[in-house]
């Protein structure tokens, strides 16, 4: 019969479900601490931070680690305790945070975030409110 390998196949789907749960952070909103608290915190450690995005719940940094390698980072965002660390390698294409050596330290040395080159507009646009 075909019933007995579908109510196999069902069972196993539901119980295998928390198994395959995400790693989302879950805080409620009202706890969490602002952007800028980790940002300070990561710079007191010796990072360069270039990003601080919400993903997931959790606060998605990218930067330059103390060690200095680029990586990408996960932390709760109510603690600011890292989750994750991912280390990212220099030939990674799907990084929208790939700055020439000559962009990044320049715009560093004015205290600006680099712009990225997409070889179509150079600069960055102004923009003026009336």
């Amino acid at each position: 019969m075909k019933t007995k390998p579908v109510i196999l196949s069902l069972a196993l789907l539901l119980v295998g479900t928390p198994l395959l749960a995400d790693d989302d952070c879950d805080d409620p909103v009202a706890n969490w601490q602002p952007r800028e608290n980790l940002r300070q915190k990561l710079e007191g450690e010796g990072w360069t931070v270039y990003r601080i995005k919400v993903d997931d719940g959790c606060y998605e940094v990218k930067g330059l680690v103390p060690a200095g390698f680029r990586a990408e980072a996960s932390f709760a965002p109510a603690s600011l305790k890292l989750r994750e660390l991912e280390r990212e390698e220099d030939d990674d294409e799907d990084d929208d945070n790939h700055y020439g050596n000559h962009t990044q330290k320049g715009a560093e040395a004015n205290g600006q975030r680099p712009a990225r080159s997409n070889a179509i507009i150079k600069g960055r646009p102004s923009v003026t409110v009336e």
